[in-house]
């Protein structure tokens, strides 16, 4: 294949190269599979899509969504298998992995591989990453990020038609074992709001609905939703956040179907007042009418400034719906995903999850930063983000003390308090976590919860989400704090040793089988490049519509992250179709590498086909 820049009709791809899968092995061990151990021998003679993915990367949840209905239409002929690949501590505990399947509604085999094993033995360097494997065990193609189910779904109709004349196709059911069903009132919910009432309400998450419970937190008072996936009047997927609107409703952010929706706590009423239910890419509408405007996963909402803020999880923004004038617009980062201070516009984010107003300040849960960051005016009236707790992508723990070497773990609530300080739901370290502006002090308020989510007020209260014990639980707000003995943790993925000097990037990109990259509009390509620490980059950061770049390494840096993001938008290529059918794909990747002489002197990423190289 050509690693250069693409031409604006690409010559077809080689055939598929004969490379044999390595085998499949994760310490952890196969779940949804009814205890059996799975081979890539059991599966010989279906299609293979293998998913690499972890539970806290935004971007691996689209792509579960992505493949449901790949994995549904060709049930007979594809087994997809999710390799379990953590990020964090936390998500090496099998019993979170096991939660987290079934969170997700994840309906095929899963490999639990803590120690990375096989993300090593198929050299992934990102979340999401899919490889697709033929029915005689051979690798055909890997697409990283979101965005490729279409290029997947022609691929597949390929493998069974080659492989159904060759009689290597095996048609059936697969592996895929359901676990028995689980009663109870909640499942994994997401977020609460104390109703003017004093009855809670709470996104029941895994059940697609909210849950309206008595002051008790226990007994249920209604529901609302059909309990199934959906989107419609009665119907949410996967909701998350929710807060009161002056007007008395509730905004609902339902998160997979990528909107807003209001219920009326007085009629039972549902209405959509934001989304189209698809989801965003970059090139659409960033503001408009509400209802007009695609949004990405919006996972938490507030009213601040007399309108309701949106954590835009999925493209790692703050945006805002004015309820008056029915629009929605961005507030705030850029769609580049890391930890960045300054103003609004120019700030970065990482999966922001939680939102909470306190006065002049909007509090925000910057989840994969491991972050507590807030939105406030500048000395000139505009609008800026400063970051309380937590130093990027890569660091995180539990450590109380000076908000300056203070660590979290993937916080994805947070709650203002009545003295000005805010509560912190720590997701991943299981903990109620404080942080004071007035001391500059970060403490712990209470451990041993699971997986809290969001937490309310309630008088001299506070009711924590506890998602993974599918409860609210009820604490007293201490007067003292936890003593917690400090734990720091950095992201472990091995370096790419490089070469010094120059080092050349290359994105592979092959367009899907029938389509070409689209040139209509202009370059149907984009490349951003930056690095932690900048200095690493001597020449070479910045945009661009390329995808590939010569970078200058800087001599005096030796270790550092390369944060790359690409996108590509391919069409069908029909000249008698004036309305072709387009798809964007696109996907962030940070590198760590290590510049050693006799490093590699190219980076190749591969966002979709395999690289020739």
């Amino acid at each position: 294949m050509n690693d250069a820049a693409p031409a604006p009709t690409p010559a077809p791809a080689p055939r598929r190269a004969r490379v044999r899968a390595p085998e499949l092995i994760g310490k952890g061990g196969w779940l949804n599979t009814g205890g059996k151990e799975l081979t890539l021998a059991d599966l010989r003679g279906k299609c293979v899509v293998v998913d690499f993915w972890t539970f806290c990367c935004i971007n691996c949840l689209h792509v579960l969504d992505e493949l449901r209905e790949l994995e549904e239409k060709h049930r007979d002929t594809v087994v997809i298998v999710g390799v379990h690949s953590p990020k964090f501590v936390h998500e090496a505990d099998h019993a979170a992995v096991v939660d987290a399947v079934e969170r997700y509604e994840v309906h095929h085999p899963v490999l639990d591989d803590p120690e990375l094993a096989t993300w090593k033995q198929y050299a992934v360097r990102a979340w999401p990453t899919l490889v697709v494997i033929d029915p005689e065990g051979y690798i055909v193609a890997q697409h990283a990020g979101e965005g490729h189910a279409h290029a997947i779904a022609r691929l597949v109709e390929e493998l069974e038609a080659e492989h159904a004349a060759k009689g290597t196709l095996r048609r059936g059911d697969g592996p895929y074992v359901a676990p028995e069903p689980v009663a109870g009132d909640l499942r994994f919910p997401g977020k609460a709001l104390r109703l003017p009432s004093g009855n809670l309400l709470v996104s029941d998450t895994t059940r697609h609905r909210l849950v309206e419970l008595a002051a008790d937190g226990e007994s249920v008072v209604r529901r609302i939703g059909s309990g199934e996936r959906g989107f419609g009047p009665d119907a949410f997927s996967e909701p998350q956040g929710i807060a009161l609107l002056p007007d008395g409703r509730v905004v609902v952010a339902d998160t997979v179907n990528h909107a807003l929706r209001t219920f009326d706590p007085a009629t039972g009423a549902v209405e959509t007042v934001a989304g189209t239910g698809r989801q965003w890419w970059q090139g659409t509408p960033t503001s408009g009418p509400a209802l007009e405007v695609d949004l990405s996963s919006p996972w938490d909402v507030a009213w601040w400034e007399d309108r309701v803020w949106i954590a835009m999880a999925g493209v790692h923004q703050l945006w805002t719906w004015d309820p008056a004038a029915g629009t929605v617009e961005v507030a705030a980062g850029t769609t580049s995903e890391g930890l960045l201070d300054g103003p609004a516009a120019e700030a970065w984010f990482a999966q922001p999850s939680g939102l909470a107003a306190a006065g002049d300040r909007l509090w925000i849960a910057d989840s994969e930063n491991s972050a507590l960051r807030c939105l406030h005016r500048d000395a000139d009236g505009g609008l800026a983000v400063t970051t309380a707790v937590g130093t990027g992508l890569f660091d995180f723990g539990h450590r109380d003390g000076d908000a300056a070497q203070a660590l979290l773990q993937h916080p994805l609530g947070v709650t203002a308090l009545p003295d000005g300080s805010v509560a912190v739901s720590d997701t991943y370290n299981h903990a109620l976590r404080r942080y004071d502006p007035a001391t500059g002090q970060v403490t712990t308020l209470a451990t041993d919860l699971r997986e809290p989510s969001d937490a309310v007020l309630d008088g001299e209260e506070i009711v924590v989400v506890e998602s993974a014990r599918h409860r609210l639980t009820r604490l007293r707000l201490p007067e003292e704090a936890v003593r917690v003995d400090a734990v720091a943790h950095r992201t472990r993925r091995a370096a790419t040793e490089v070469a010094p000097g120059t080092l050349r990037l290359d994105v592979v990109f092959q367009a899907p089988t029938g389509q070409k990259l689209d040139t209509r509009y202009g370059p149907s390509t984009r490349l951003l490049v930056s690095s932690t620490p900048p200095a690493l980059l001597a020449d070479g950061a910045g945009p661009g519509t390329d995808l590939f770049r010569e970078l200058a390494l800087n001599p005096e840096v030796t270790e550092g992250v390369l944060h790359v993001s690409a996108m590509a938008a391919s069409c069908d290529d029909d000249p008698a179709n004036a309305y072709p059918a387009c798809h964007v794909h696109q996907q962030d990747w940070g590198v760590p590498v290590t510049v050693v002489a006799g490093g590699a002197p190219r980076l190749p990423l591969v966002l979709a086909g395999l690289d020739g190289a």
